[in-house]
């Protein structure tokens, strides 16, 4: 097999657009997917000299994009679950320019009406769990809530990496639905 070779200047005419559809079907937000390509690119260059030419350059490109938009799940996960301070320009103040903090409830001090919530959350997943077919149910528990690995969760099905992420899709939406209709539309 020969050799690839990068050749970075052509990667803009090339792959961007590629590269977004792949991005934005995953991000679902342009700016963010034209980021993220960006930084795909920039990451490219910077780490040129470590392409050993075993696969195509469109493959290499998609493995740093793919890591690149764990990263911002990642970085954007962290975030949540933080207290949240807003801030507000105050207009009918005594003193131009002033600013105000709204500080925002911070959701890891729940108070009792919380606890229910939660509670009763909980019992609405358990339920749309238990109506979940019997594969999805036990490979969704065992991925999310017992986090076991993907290796022994496939060994145990005879399933591929793929077909677990596939069955963990198909799981989250249907749970997602029944949530929708038995927890979040209460009326």
């Amino acid at each position: 097999m020969p050799e690839i070779k990068l050749i970075p200047e052509k990667w803009v005419d090339r792959y961007s657009d590629y590269l977004f559809n792949f991005t934005i079907s995953r991000v679902n937000d342009p700016i963010m997917a034209q980021d993220l390509v960006s930084e795909t690119f920039l990451a490219g260059l910077k780490s040129a000299h470590r392409f050993k030419g075993q696969s195509t350059e469109r493959t290499w490109l998609i493995s740093i994009l793919k890591r690149k938009i764990i990263d911002h799940y990642r970085k954007s996960n962290s975030k949540k679950g933080k207290a949240e301070v807003r801030m507000s320009y105050l207009e009918n103040s005594d003193q131009n320019g002033d600013w105000m903090e709204e500080q925002v409830r911070d959701l890891r001090n729940p108070n009792v009406e919380d606890e229910i919530e939660q509670k009763e959350l909980g019992e609405a997943l358990n339920k749309c769990i238990a109506a979940l077919p019997e594969r999805y149910a036990t490979i969704f528990v065992q991925k999310t809530i017992d986090k076991l690995d993907t290796e022994t969760i496939c060994k145990e099905h005879d399933i591929t990496a793929s077909n677990l992420w596939v069955i963990i899709h198909r799981a989250r939406v249907q749970l997602m639905d029944c949530l929708n209709t038995k927890w979040y539309k209460k009326d």
